[in-house]
């Protein structure tokens, strides 16, 4: 029994009508149960929207046999996966799979699939599976690349496939959020349900300025002003950028503002309009702690004393290394005990080198450029290593120097139209962050915080 596009069978109650062209083939209406009955014994998943499943895929079955059921499925993309083989893998043949991907590509290149990434596919299956059976149908395929949009890929009605972009509407919503720091930066960024990877960009900012190993200490206070995207469920989509932010260590205070000069290039500056980046970071790498400083030490595998010309981070192979400023790579390779190395010449007088490296960056050469903090090579420990670190050396005119010891130069500097642009934009982000600071505090307010203190965290 056939009513309108996209439903060729009914089911009921344990028995199918099919159209048939035995003339007297009668069903007794006595014996179909009521509409009230029906609706407790079919559960809901049953019920196929008139419009969800081209009739293409629904032909009426030979007489006595089942209908292909509608089946959705999710695959998460592992390392190395095509989204042929998932398709494939699904239970799709070969051709149809190839047809799919070629209508994707219209609005999304399947090469840009990460690990970690869901699909969310449409099928029709066969009722029963014999050894000859045909292969599983696609409906459609879903997936989201990104924050700001769904790509879809559904079956036309002439059997063939469309694929779609559809855009996701964001809301933009300005966190404000600071504490004391008890034991580290990031436990009181989490305390305050600051997503990690704007406390990322919070350290990186200040890692100029400031050693996270040895300068932090109990007491001192952060305060940070940034951007989140929610969508239309109300569920956070995506973290945006850091407005403002600060630390307070014992009696001294740095406070950042993020702003883009006439020259485009965005960066954080201080109130003064000095931008707060420097020729070189102080750490290349995150989340690493100091295993070994610059100077005369004993040798772990030599066994005797000798010069320590770098200092070593102890971290898990792998971790990303940054180079510390922008440059030129002038070597990379195998250095001796050195293991894997890379040198950048950043000026005619700083060089930095890394070494211990267990791998290179994709696309990292001699002579390549590269820009500071970009991703140059990963911890390893290759040469004469004990286990996985990166040795890194400053060097000053070619000499191995104390990175601890340098006075680096400061980075730009705003003047004239921008330096006018700066202060408009760092009125309006006081305004803000005040505004912001004072609705809290009169919605939670805790009586062990001196609020009337402008460094004092919010409440």
């Amino acid at each position: 029994m056939r009513f309108g596009a996209g439903i060729a069978i009914i089911s009921l109650a344990g028995f199918s009508l099919y159209k048939t062209s035995a003339p007297d083939l009668r069903v007794d209406a006595a014996s179909l149960p009521a509409p009230s009955d029906l609706e407790h014994q079919l559960a809901p998943k049953h019920f196929v929207l008139a419009h969800s499943v081209p009739d293409s895929l629904l032909q009426e079955p030979g007489f006595g046999r089942e209908a292909p059921r509608l089946v959705e499925q999710v695959v998460e993309v592992q390392k190395g996966d095509t989204l042929m083989e998932l398709l494939v893998g699904a239970g799709i043949s070969t051709a149809e799979a190839h047809e799919a991907v070629t209508a994707l590509e219209e609005v999304f290149s399947p090469r840009h699939l990460r690990p970690g990434q869901e699909i969310k596919l449409n099928l029709t299956a066969p009722a029963q599976k014999a050894d000859n059976a045909e292969q599983n149908r696609l409906v459609a395929l879903r997936l989201q690349p990104s924050a700001e949009r769904d790509v879809e890929v559904t079956r036309a009605d002439d059997g063939g496939f469309i694929a779609a972009s559809i855009d996701r509407p964001l809301s933009i919503e300005v966190i404000h959020a600071a504490a004391h720091i008890d034991s580290s930066l990031f436990e009181a960024g989490q305390a305050r349900a600051v997503p990690l990877p704007i406390m990322a960009e919070l350290i990186r900012a200040f890692s100029f300025d400031v050693d996270f190993q040895r300068e932090i200490q109990p007491g001192d206070r952060y305060e940070i002003l940034y951007e989140q995207y929610r969508d239309d469920a109300g569920e956070l989509a995506k973290t945006g950028n850091i407005l403002y932010a600060a630390l307070t260590l014992r009696d001294h205070r740095i406070e950042v503002y993020r702003f883009t000069p006439s020259d485009g290039r965005t960066d954080y500056f201080k109130p003064n309009g000095e931008s707060i980046r420097r020729a070189l970071l102080r750490t290349p790498i995150d989340g690493a702690r100091i295993s070994s400083g610059f100077g005369m030490r004993k040798h772990p595998i030599l066994g005797y004393s000798r010069m320590h010309k770098g200092i070593d981070f102890a971290a898990p192979t792998g971790t990303p290394i940054f180079a510390a400023g922008d440059g030129v790579i002038t070597q990379i390779g195998r250095n001796g005990g050195y293991g894997n190395y890379i040198r950048i010449r950043h000026n005619s007088r700083y060089s930095t080198a890394y070494a211990h490296i267990s791998r290179f960056a994709k696309g990292i050469r001699k002579g390549s450029r590269v820009r500071q903090g970009q991703v140059i090579a990963y911890v390893g420990s290759t040469g004469r290593s004990t286990g996985p670190h990166l040795h890194y050396e400053v060097l000053v005119e070619g000499k191995q120097t104390n990175p601890r010891s340098i006075k680096l130069p400061t980075g730009q500097i705003l003047e004239g139209e921008d330096l006018k642009a700066f202060q408009a934009a760092k009125t309006e982000i006081d305004r803000l962050r005040n505004g912001l600071r004072h609705d809290r505090l009169l919605i939670a307010r805790q009586p062990e915080e001196d609020c009337t203190d402008p460094d004092a965290p919010v409440c």
